[in-house]
């Protein structure tokens, strides 16, 4: 758990069966997300690598920086949508935890 200046992330060990489907192509199946829960933004799964098919995905040249969690680097579906996934590599200590988990925009909870 962080909190900075009012900001809060907090990371917790998930349960929940987190599917990600793209153009009815599966990129990620796991029942073991992290949870992290950010001030003003929704619940974000950030999923072990292994559960993804990385295999599918390609490096972007997107990179954000985050305050809070450090650098972000960015994947997209080669013949679909840009920046599908983002991971920290190197995140702060603070939310070291989520080091490579891969967080989509669209998931399916179940």
């Amino acid at each position: 758990m962080s909190a900075v200046h009012g900001h809060h992330i907090e990371i917790s060990q998930g349960t929940d069966h987190v599917r990600v489907e793209v153009n009815g192509q599966l990129l990620a199946d796991s029942r073991r997300p992290l949870l992290l829960a950010e001030t003003g933004y929704p619940v974000r799964y950030y999923l072990p690598p292994e559960d993804v098919r990385t295999e599918l995905l390609t490096p972007s040249e997107t990179h954000t920086v985050c305050p809070f969690k450090g650098t972000a680097s960015y994947w997209s579906l080669p013949g679909g949508p840009e920046d599908v996934a983002w991971a920290y590599p190197d995140p702060h200590p603070e939310v070291a935890q989520i080091k490579d988990h891969l967080c989509f925009y669209e998931v399916e909870v179940a």
